[in-house]
């Protein structure tokens, strides 16, 4: 780089990308430290100023200096909060180009969320000469998986079935992959996921670290926590567990009266993007039809779709070029759409933690945002049961809602 260009550099470091919109405590830094402060390589700090981050997070203050040492970690932190940067940048400050080997492992349970971490990690990684980011899920074909892996991959972004499979056929090599990333560790833990979990794990080297993140921790996280990570640094920053921007309305309605009442929000709130709840494939599909008969733009998602048709549907809705997604709980976890300033629980949902994932899709980053759920009287109990589980308040919805509770 001439040194015209290294000054050019440092003027980008002084003058960040600026976002101001209005942003709540849970995003705003505790310790008053900056990126600069971690003594990262140069080239990834370009890129998390070019990403427009300003300073750390709570969860990336306490979280990034404690991963750089090699310890293990085990974090719980809001959904919305920065999680994702928070293991990233230090997997991007340890990870050696000039070592053809998968040297990381950024393990997730959806599809869409894999897609979502890898493109975060080659946005803040992009300066980083040669680095190698693959993604591997199911449902795609595993012989592109297997020809792509003959060439140099540096950090493997996947779901639990998949790499176990490549790595048991010996097309992932994992004995030189020194750090692991359990990204919404409740879920990859929970019965479905668990012996896929031991399985990669037995494919690590000993001296492996792991860093584990999630919004809930319960007692399947703790049993491997003990079995598999060494004296980990427990971080909790869950005093409360729904996100200070986000306000939570209900609107008492019977099931014949819920299109109405989605039209009467559509016409009255200042919707950026929404996200509308369903707690069927069956009701997605016949939502999102009716939707668009009233003529508004819709699109929907759900885990039958080919996984084609959902990376298009979910890429096209975050580039903004339709307003309103109906889908089922399959993007309930860690799905990063900053412009989702409202979503709407059509169907309320069984228990707290689906409730709690399905509400912070708004609200991201510490933004406003509007949680809307239609509440028939058979929801009742479920209702006042979560919000006793997670001491918040839904309150009744009042006829006109004040836009600065959730417009930038």
């Amino acid at each position: 780089m001439t040194a015209e260009g290294s000054e050019d550099w440092k003027k980008n470091l002084q003058a960040p990308v600026k976002d101001n919109r209005k942003k709540t405590e849970d995003v705003q830094s505790r310790r008053n430290v900056n990126f600069e402060d971690y003594c990262l390589r140069r080239e990834l700090l370009m890129g998390i100023f070019e990403k427009g981050f300003e300073k750390p997070s709570p969860i990336q203050e306490e979280a990034i200096p404690v991963a750089l040492t090699g310890k293990d970690v085990l974090a719980r932190a809001k959904n919305g909060t920065g999680k994702t940067a928070s293991f990233v940048i230090p997997v991007l400050e340890k990870v050696r180009t000039d070592v053809a080997a998968i040297q990381a492992l950024l393990m997730v349970p959806t599809r869409e969320l894999a897609l979502q971490t890898a493109q975060v990690t080659k946005e803040l990684g992009k300066h980083i000469s040669g680095l190698e980011v693959m993604v591997t899920t199911g449902g795609t074909t595993l012989r592109d998986d297997i020809m792509r892996l003959m060439n140099p991959v540096h950090i493997l972004v996947c779901t639990p079935g998949r790499v176990v499979d490549l790595a048991s056929k010996g097309n992932a090599k994992l004995d030189k992959c020194a750090i692991i990333v359990l990204d919404e560790a409740d879920k990859l833990l929970s019965p479905e996921f668990t012996q896929l979990m031991e399985d990669t794990y037995r494919f690590l080297p000993q001296n492996r670290q792991s860093l584990l993140f999630s919004a809930t921790f319960p007692v399947t996280v703790k049993d491997f926590a003990d079995k598999f990570m060494r004296n980990p640094f427990e971080i909790n920053l869950m005093e409360e567990l729904t996100l200070k921007g986000v306000t939570q309305y209900y609107a008492f309605v019977e099931e014949r009266q819920k299109i109405h009442c989605l039209n009467t929000l559509f016409n009255k709130l200042q919707i950026n993007q929404s996200i509308i709840f369903c707690n069927s494939v069956n009701r997605v599909e016949l939502l999102a039809k009716k939707i668009t008969q009233l003529g508004y733009s819709c699109y929907y998602i759900h885990a039958r779709m080919q996984q084609q048709h959902r990376n298009r549907v979910f890429h096209d809705f975050r580039q903004g070029n339709c307003r309103n997604l109906v889908c089922s709980d399959l993007i309930t976890r860690g799905i990063d759409i900053q412009a989702v300033n409202v979503v709407i629980n059509f169907d309320f949902p069984k228990n707290s933690e689906t409730y709690l994932h399905r509400i912070g899709r708004s609200g991201r980053f510490g933004h406003l945002g509007l949680a809307i759920n239609f509440v028939t009287y058979d929801d009742r109990y479920n209702v006042y049961r979560i919000e006793q589980e997670l001491d918040t308040e839904i309150k009744a919805i009042p006829a006109d809602i004040d836009p600065e509770l959730y417009v930038a």
